[in-house]
């Protein structure tokens, strides 16, 4: 990027006490400091990371149990029934050295489902809630192997926050009721869902009458927790969890089998390493859809100098030219993403010098001619064809080691079925497979052929942990979001604000969003809408809505000179931030 994103981001501390107050809306939880720095989407999940921290533990031991913890007070957003990406850097970690790989434990298809099975089976249901949305969970397999490779501490010291807060239960907050709440017509709609997925609507909904600070209580998965634990990995997927998972599947007419279990693993690779003028990023590749699409608008963004100011909304050609360089990126999403695996992915065409400066040189005719296009002329390549449960966390050490790790069981509460005896939901991962071809997933999103369903196969996701590092290869930010498509869109402005625009963490995070992913064709703003920004949006063509919070993103900056760690976590979600002890 160019020189003036270097100032910012070695002046990023110096300007710490301009946002305290300066952005709009409510306020994020933020901490500035230089031991140790963990932000995720609950207070008590932070501050199971930085209990690892305090205890000498690295940044992939506070993630791991942040992880764990965050199954127990988010059961809406993730768990040990989904399945997720981890971006891990270590830089001459004490134990470990140089490190820069990326997890892959997202959830596989089951080997009783093919492309056609969907239609086959003709409920338009069938992929979002209950057992035949259940893809096979890669969490723990994935906590597991990043623990005993890249971690230092023991299972018990990393699990046992987790335990504790399952055996106590939490309070419910606001994001909780939001989620229940939001579940309500479908409850109602239909009230034999009540006694079909009852985990759901008497503990964890309270039977439709929770509310702020009412405990919730699952002691069923400290058990859960316990085993692994004590036993690993094998305890889910070989044994009593694995049998109650199958039971419970089967139960509600699912198809996973102990076989599809005691099969899974997970993939290692290596990230997506993009430059953008002075910087790197590392991202996820494929299936994750994020870590391209992010790289792509940060980049176009660098091409054409569009600056995200700290705060507020962006001018009217900047706004323009975001939206224009999201609507390339989700066309080139619909258009090649799937698992690699099971087909062809071109991240290096679209990476590369002449596509970027094709579409850069593309979105700068749209502004000077001060109009969008139709959707067919966006994409690098060719013409187009025809995650809301979701939670982020960020960690950087006192090590300047960081981790990106972003998980899901997709839709609120999964799929609804919970696992008989140990108290977690399992996720409805099948929903982002296409799974009727033409037709829109949950999201709103088109999606190829390629990603149709296959034995073992790993469905698209937008989820986009993203470490940013300088020349120097020292980590200056990580950042990731929960909200599905909305996931890139976030994670992009985030890091667009604090690498541009002199914006701290809490500023970063609190500021004001914009989404388009192409399809459906239309630029949605946070309320408060900008009228002035929307009305001139609208007269360069765009379709523009509302839409109530777009992304919660858990972000930490660092100060590459000091070492000072500058953190947010979206007040969106009301997430926290925790630091070390020592």
């Amino acid at each position: 990027m160019n020189a003036a994103i270097s100032r910012a981001l070695a002046l990023i501390l110096i300007f710490a006490w301009i946002g305290a107050c300066a952005a709009p809306g409510p306020r994020a939880t933020e901490s500035t400091i230089a031991g140790g720095l963990v932000a995720a989407d609950h207070p008590l999940a932070a501050e199971a990371g930085a209990e690892m921290l305090s205890a000498g533990g690295n940044a992939v031991d506070a993630a791991v149990a942040t992880s764990l913890a965050l199954s127990v007070v988010r059961p809406d957003a993730c768990g040990i029934g989904g399945g997720g990406f981890m971006l891990i850097r270590l830089n001459d970690d004490p134990r470990h050295g140089d490190v820069t790989i990326a997890i892959n434990y997202r959830e596989t298809c089951p080997a009783g489902i093919g492309p056609e099975t969907y239609a086959e089976w003709n409920d338009p249901e069938a992929s979002r809630r209950g057992a035949r949305a259940v893809a096979v969970p890669g969490t723990i397999a994935g906590l597991m192997h990043a623990l005993e490779r890249y971690g230092t501490l023991d299972r018990e010291t990393v699990f046992a926050p987790a335990i504790r807060i399952a055996e106590g239960g939490f309070e419910a907050d606001e994001h909780h009721i939001r989620t229940a709440h939001s579940l309500m017509g479908y409850f109602d709609d239909d009230t034999t869902r009540r006694d079909r997925f009852p985990v759901v609507w008497n503990r964890l909904m309270l039977r439709g009458e929770i509310e702020v600070g009412d405990r919730v209580h699952l002691p069923e998965q400290a058990r859960a927790l316990q085993l692994i634990a004590e036993h690993g990995a094998d305890a889910f997927y070989r044994g009593p969890i694995a049998d109650a998972i199958v039971a419970s599947v089967r139960a509600d007419g699912g198809v996973l089998t102990h076989d599809d279990l005691a099969s899974y693993e997970i993939q290692e690779t290596e990230p997506v390493l993009h430059a953008v003028g002075r910087f790197r990023l590392l991202a996820m590749p494929p299936p994750s859809s994020g870590g391209v699409a992010v790289a792509q608008i940060l980049d176009l963004a660098d091409r054409l100098d569009l600056t995200i100011p700290a705060t507020g909304w962006p001018a009217p050609d900047t706004a323009h030219g975001i939206a224009e360089a999201m609507k390339h990126a989700f066309a080139d999403r619909a258009r090649h993403m799937a698992d690699p695996a099971f087909h062809d992915v071109p991240v290096e065409t679209m990476l590369a010098e002449p596509a970027l400066a094709r579409t850069a040189g593309a979105i700068g005719e749209s502004l000077d001619q001060g109009q969008t296009g139709t959707p067919e002329s966006y994409g690098i390549a060719a013409p187009p064809v025809t995650d809301a449960g979701t939670s982020h966390i960020s960690v950087i050490d006192r090590y300047g080691n960081a981790v990106a790790c972003t998980e899901t069981i997709n839709l609120a509460f999964g799929s609804l079925v919970a696992v008989e005896g140990f108290g977690f939901c399992l996720n409805n991962q099948m929903d982002d497979f296409t799974t009727i071809p033409g037709q829109a997933n949950a999201f709103g999103l088109i999606q190829s052929d390629a990603n149709l369903p296959e034995p073992g196969k790993r469905p698209l996701s937008s989820m986009s942990p993203t470490i940013v590092l300088d020349e120097q290869g020292e980590v200056i930010a990580t950042a990731g979001a929960s909200g599905g498509p909305r996931i890139i869109t976030s994670t992009a402005q985030v890091l667009l604000r604090g690498l541009q625009g002199n914006a701290t963490a809490h500023q970063a995070v609190s500021a004001p969003r914009i989404h388009h992913q192409w399809l459906p064709n239309r630029l949605d703003f946070e309320p408060p809408e900008s009228d002035p920004l929307a009305q001139a949006m609208r007269e360069r063509g765009h379709d523009t809505g509302t839409r109530e919070r777009i992304g919660a993103v858990q972000a930490i900056f660092r100060d590459p000179a000091t070492g000072n760690l500058d953190g947010a976590a979206d007040p969106r979600k009301g997430g926290g931030v925790a630091r070390a002890e020592r």
